[in-house]
């Protein structure tokens, strides 16, 4: 697979965005990875509970608050995505700048909004 997205905070619960994400990028047949708490699945997505050694990430979307992204700031460098999009909530001025600084690409936007207006 290539230029896959990575949804960071996956969640089994179709209540919540990232659940409504993986959805909406596999109604998009757009190749999708996910990463959270609890293993599970959504649609044909199976959610990791481990950091996994990806290749070909794209983006990297993030639904998790910026305390909790403190944990994956190494392993989203060392993923080499080509951009990180910080969805509502996700909002991180020091993770941003130091991605940035690894030359990834910084977004903060809604990942559902990009998609439904085709700008992803």
């Amino acid at each position: 697979m290539k230029n896959i997205t990575l949804v960071l905070g996956a969640s089994t619960n179709p209540n919540r965005y990232s659940n409504i994400a993986i959805k909406k990028l596999v109604s998009k047949e757009l190749p999708v990875a996910a990463l959270g708490l609890r293993k599970g699945k959504v649609l044909n997505v199976i959610i990791e509970d481990e950091m996994q050694d990806y290749k070909n990430i794209d983006t990297v979307t993030l639904y998790l608050n910026p305390k909790r992204q403190e944990a994956y700031y190494n392993y989203i460098i060392k993923l080499k995505p080509r951009r990180v999009i910080f969805n509502p909530g996700t909002e991180n001025i020091e993770f941003s700048k130091l991605l940035q600084s690894n030359n990834i690409e910084t977004e903060i936007a809604c990942t559902l909004v990009l998609l439904s207006t085709n700008q992803y």
